[in-house]
Order: structure tokens, then sequence, then C-alpha cells
């Protein structure tokens, strides 16, 4: 296992091993998480065997954990030099001087999915090695008992459709809910997941002219027809306020459908097998969305020269195609190039395999969250509001509230969005 061994697990400036190697701290998000680490791990390892400069040390927290420790490590000036960092708050990492350029060319990274490469000021700051989109996930077997169409990538349930096939659901008693959103789950889920809602009705979180304010926007008919629509989906008793943490209600056959990351295919499959539909979103007016952006690696502040070289060195050994295909066939996500879903031995992605729909889905409908520094805040300032009205609150002065808080952020932070 690539473990810290002999020296702190911090960045200091010209750190060596005991055999004379430079140190090259890396933190991860992914404690717990066996499946993500045992890649990782064989990449740090091979890394390691492959040259004598430099040896990885790995050091892992749980995601819960993982960004107030980052924040914490930077305030004491004690940032590892190699992290992985959740796409959209790259920027806002970068502009505070936590994160550097990672030194990788556009010709590094030019078969990567555009959404798996950080760009901040026009120089690359992150790559990862996979991207996560967000799906419905049914059954044939229902949609054809209650006559309804099955949704494509061409075509996406329409909002009416949608509405419809709600109403006709629930009205029949079967389920004790229609969809599963995952409202139980806190963090970036809510604006990675339903931010995507709002993009197709035709709102969005911020002005991307700028990201200067986002008044008009997030408050704007559009936004509230959003927000109207999302409050009702609960208040309706279409969806449920809570789920459990492992998302169990769509296998133990309480809801119909399940709005989720494509992460969840593997033990959605087990369950139903070829009964399994995926499809996008709905399209709600302004075409379906999906989510896109996740957790990629980047170098920090805290390395010395000798550090930033091996970290870049480091970077393009992890970059070969054949641990893209390991991360993919551990965690049925995204390759991050069209070649490495060729290596995947899981049968899970490329021509005529099962999730060819979500690189299609991804492909059609992905949309990123807002790329600036003030991304954290708009982030938390959404998530409590969309809860407070999902709870009950007024969705137009749930809204303005957001819209409030973002633009004082905005005004008084001074970011060079």
């Amino acid at each position: 296992m690539a473990l810290a061994a002999g020296c702190s697990s911090q960045g200091s400036a010209g750190e060596t091993t005991e055999d004379g190697k430079v140190a090259i701290p890396l933190w991860t998000h992914s404690a717990g998480n066996e499946a993500e680490m045992t890649v990782l791990n064989q990449i740090i390892d091979d890394f390691n065997s492959s040259q004598d400069t430099y040896e990885v040390q790995q050091q892992e927290f749980p995601q819960e954990a993982y960004n107030d420790s980052v924040q914490g490590a930077a305030a004491a000036n004690d940032l590892p030099c190699v992290l992985d960092v959740d796409g959209p708050i790259m920027p806002n990492w970068a502009w505070n001087g936590w994160m550097v350029p990672t030194g990788l060319t556009d010709a590094d990274v030019k078969d990567f999915l555009p959404s798996t490469v950080g760009r901040y000021n026009d120089e690359i700051y992150s790559v990862g090695y996979w991207d996560a989109t967000t799906v419905m996930f049914t059954r044939k077997s229902i949609l054809d008992k209650y006559g309804i169409r099955v949704p494509t990538v061409d075509e996406p349930w329409t909002a009416d459709e949608y509405a419809a096939l709600q109403e006709k659901i629930a009205d029949s008693g079967d389920f004790k809910y229609v969809v599963d959103y995952g409202p139980g789950w806190t963090g970036e889920w809510w604006s990675y997941a339903f931010g995507t809602f709002l993009m197709s009705f035709g709102g969005d979180q911020v002005d991307r002219d700028g990201f200067e304010s986002a008044d008009g926007v997030l408050n704007g008919p559009e936004s509230l027809e959003f927000a109207t629509w999302f409050q009702d989906q609960f208040a309706k008793g279409y969806a449920p306020k809570s789920n459990s943490q492992d998302r169990t209600e769509f296998l133990d056959g309480k809801v119909a459908i399940q709005f989720n990351g494509n992460w969840e295919y593997a033990k959605n499959f087990e369950k139903y097998g070829k009964d399994l539909i995926i499809a996008p979103a709905p399209d709600f007016g302004h075409g379906s969305v999906s989510g896109a952006g996740s957790w990629q690696y980047g170098l920090t502040k805290s390395c010395s020269e000798e550090q930033l070289a091996g970290g870049l060195e480091y970077l393009k050994f992890s970059l070969d195609d054949k641990y893209i295909a390991m991360y993919s066939d551990a965690t049925s996500l995204i390759p991050a190039t069209s070649t490495a879903a060729e290596q995947t031995t899981k049968g899970y992605y490329g021509p005529g395999e099962p999730l060819e729909v979500v690189t299609e889905i991804a492909e059609k409908y992905a949309n990123v969250r807002p790329e600036t520094p003030a991304y954290p805040v708009i982030s938390q300032v959404f998530e409590k509001q969309l809860q407070d009205i999902m709870n009950g609150k007024d969705p137009k002065e749930g809204l303005d509230q957001m819209v409030s808080e973002i633009d004082a952020d905005l005004a008084s932070a001074g970011y060079d969005s």
C-alpha cells in the first residue's frame, strides 16, 4: 500500500525520504471507498517503482471532512504537494492561491473529456480520470404497465409527459412515492443534481456572462417556475423529503424512478438486470440537462521546485489509459478518454455496451456548474434556500434570498472571475 512512511504527510519544501528520494505528499478524499483507493494505490505503487527520484506518499480523508482539512492546512501553510479537488471547487482554491498550474499542456489532455480538465485563467490546474453525470433510472416493466413511453437520449420525457406519468403512478398506489431525488444527501449533491433541473427550466445559479451577479437569473421567471415545481414534487407526495444514505428505495421497490448519478448503475443492474432503463432527465422547456464535473488532481503552493517537477511527472504517469480504465471498472463512471473505454473489462462503456447511453447523455446534455471562485458560496446558499423551499418556504422569497447572499459575496470578495 502507498502509505506515508518515515516523514510527515505535508509538503514542506526539500523534504526527502530516508533513501534520498524527493517525497511528494498526496491527499485524497476517498477514504472508505475501497474501489477508488485500490486503483489510486496501484498508480502510486507503479509510479514509485518506475523511477528512483520521487516517492509519492498518500494520506486519505473521508469525503465529508476533506474540504475542511484542506482549508485548515491552507490556513496553516501546511498543504500537501498533490491533492484532489472537486471540479467546481478548483477555481476557488486557485484564486486563493492554494493551487498552482500543473504544467500540463493541451497536448497532454487532448483526448480527455473537457469536463475532466480543470482550467483557470487559461492554465490547467487539475485533471481527472473520470466524469459522472445524472440520469433517471426506472424499469421497463413499470413503464409498460402504465402505458408510459420509454424516454430516449434524443427524446427525453417532456414536462407534460413527466407530470402525467407522475400523476398516473401516484394514483395507482403501487409505490410509496413516484421518484427518489436523493434530498437526504447534503452538500454538493444539491447544486450538482438540482441545478440541472433549474437550467432545464431556463434559469441558472448566476449570470455566467462575467459572473458578476445572480440577479435576474436566479430569481427570474424561469427560476421561479423551477422552484415552484420543485416544491410541488414534495408537497404533492410524489417524492420523499428524505432518503436512505445508500439510496435503497428504488432497489426495495418503494419508488418507480430514481434520479441519481450513473455511479449507481452496478447496484441497480444487479437488482433489475435487463428490466433497468437509463434515461436522461425530463426536458422542462430548455432541453434536458445533466450534471458534469467530478474529482480531479492538481498541485499546490506547498510544492518545492523539486516536488513540482515530481508532481507533474506523477500526474502524467497517472493519465495512462490503463489507469483510467481501472477507475471506470471500479466505479462504473465515465472514462476520461474514449481510448480508455476500449480497455475497460467490465463491459460498461463502448459501442453497444450498457452504459453507452450514459456517455451519450453526458455528451449531449452535460452542463458544468458555474466556473468561478465564487462557486462554493453559490453552492452553499443554493442548498440552504432550496432545502427551505422544499420544506415550504415561499419560492420567490427563497430565490430572492439566494440572490441577496450571492450578490453580497460577489460584491465584497473581489473575485477575478
